[in-house]
Order: C-alpha cells, then structure tokens, then sequence
C-alpha cells in the first residue's frame, strides 16, 4: 500500500505582482513602480468618466517617468479626440442604437459635442482609409 507524504510545513509560493514599464519593457515588482496620470485626450477610462483625458503610466524608474511624461506633454490635447472616446465607449457598452439625447446623457457632451466627434473620427478613418495599402 503506497503512502502520500504530507505537504506539512509547506507554503505554495504566493506570485509576486509585477509591472511593466512603459518605456523600456521592464518587469519590476508592482511595490516599485512609478505612476503618474499625463493628459492625453485619446484616453476613456472604461469605468471611471472623471479619468477620462488621462492616461496612466507607468515606469520602473522616474528618470523613466520623466521620458514618458515629456513626450505626452509634447502631444497636442484634441477635444473632438476625447468627445470621440467618449461616444465610443457609450456605443460599446450599453444598447448599440443610440438618440442624440441618449448619447448626450450617457457621455456628458452636448450636441455640437457630438458632431464635432463624430466628423473628428471620421476624418480620421478617411485618412487612414489613404493611407492604407
């Protein structure tokens, strides 16, 4: 008859939580971790409207920060940019067929907001519709 030993005394090894930095792709222990919010209008929070135009980032070092933060600062902040975000998220997270009053409630913008976004974003696609081969 076989025997189990017993697993007495031993402790599973707990997962330590780690990072990753933004800027050269370092692993580091979360607890080491230099984070920061930047404005960047093409950043919607998925749940939390009052972060929307901010941008978490996050670095092993704040020399790391700094880079991270200077070229965010550097980057022109668009309006129509976040107001499209905005919709988005309001197009992809509740019913998909939307009113323009439906849309003003659930995004907070008013109604030349939102077709400023809209012409934003499909300019946007025009470009890129250019540029692709």
């Amino acid at each position: 008859m076989w025997k189990r030993k017993g697993r007495k005394g031993r402790r599973a090894a707990r997962p330590v939580p780690m990072e990753l930095c933004d800027l050269c792709a370092k692993v580091f222990p979360e607890d080491e971790a230099v984070r920061g919010y930047v404005p960047d209008s093409s950043a919607a929070h998925a749940t939390q409207p009052c972060f929307d135009g901010l941008r978490l980032i996050t670095a092993c070092c704040d020399d790391h920060f700094d880079v991270i933060k200077d070229g965010y600062a550097h980057r022109p902040f668009v309006e129509e940019e976040l107001w499209a975000a905005k919709l988005t998220r309001a197009l992809t997270t509740g019913p998909p067929a939307l009113s323009m009053d439906q849309l003003g409630c659930r995004t907070g913008l008013q109604d030349p907001q939102i077709r400023a976004a809209i012409a934003w974003h499909n300019e946007r696609m025009r470009e890129q519709q250019r540029t692709d081969p």
